[in-house]
């Protein structure tokens, strides 16, 4: 599977400190304000300036009054957010650690799945093309997950990678590679017949495979294949008996 490019964090710990200079409201006596907030983590997408934004209104009030489940919620919120930490550090600061979610593949045009499953959808979708992307019924995005980690070990085997896998309302499966290649699997049985059509490709050659521009696997006993425009005549002959020549000679390998 392709990796979003990765950007090379050149610290482990990233911290956001910001100061209440000058906002502080008027408290009574007993009352001790916050003056920092210090927020840690290692963050790629998540942007410091949306903390802030979220944080700002819930921090300005006192270190006692101020509402630690609020703060949490609010943060966990963030479509980026993993998990959240949130707690008081006398006399005057809250500590808040952030983990960030990592993309696994997208779902449909505008979702990103982590490996579990979880569907978050961020404003930053369009940096994650390179990922494969899954899309089907409604709620149905970790039993898909899980279908096309088959699908995938499946394809190594035959140094393929899915960049698509598409399934509908009823079911029906359709996978696209990284090569251009469209494979339509339908309802019945659909993992059986990827698994048949893809023993049957060594008997092709790579060539071929990669002439391919659509695989219909919609057959009981085979299937039906159309070929890219720019794809060279084939010598069925020579795939259905290959015959190397030695000192002159032909003969069956």
């Amino acid at each position: 599977m392709k990796a979003v490019k990765a950007i090379v964090l050149i610290v482990l710990v990233l911290g956001i400190i910001w100061r209440n200079q000058g906002q502080l409201k008027t408290y009574g006596a007993d009352a001790v304000p916050i003056k920092y907030v210090r927020t840690e983590g290692v963050f790629q997408y998540i942007s410091k300036d949306e903390v802030k934004e979220v944080l700002m209104p819930l921090v300005m009030t006192g270190f006692f009054t101020a509402d630690m489940q609020a703060i949490h919620q609010a943060l966990a919120q963030m479509p980026w957010v993993a998990s959240v930490s949130v707690k008081r550090v006398w006399p005057d600061a809250i500590d808040i650690k952030l983990r960030e979610k990592k993309a696994y593949v997208r779902w449909g045009q505008n979702g990103l799945l982590t490996e579990k499953g979880e569907l978050f959808i961020p404003k930053n979708i369009d940096q994650f093309q390179e990922l494969p992307m899954v899309s089907g019924p409604e709620s149905q995005q970790k039993k898909l997950l899980e279908i096309m980690k088959g699908i995938n070990t499946a394809l190594a085997d035959q140094s393929m990678i899915l960049a698509e896998f598409k399934v509908n309302d009823r079911w029906s499966w359709m996978l696209k590679l990284s090569n251009g290649m469209e494979i339509r699997l339908g309802h019945n049985e659909p993992l059986k017949k990827l698994q048949r059509f893809l023993k049957t490709l060594p008997l092709l050659g790579a060539e071929q495979v990669n002439a391919i521009a659509i695989a219909d696997l919609r057959y009981t006993n085979g299937y039906a294949v159309s070929w890219k425009p720019e794809a060279a005549e084939i010598d069925w002959k020579k795939i259905v008996n290959p015959t190397h020549e030695i000192t002159g000679q032909k003969n069956p390998i």
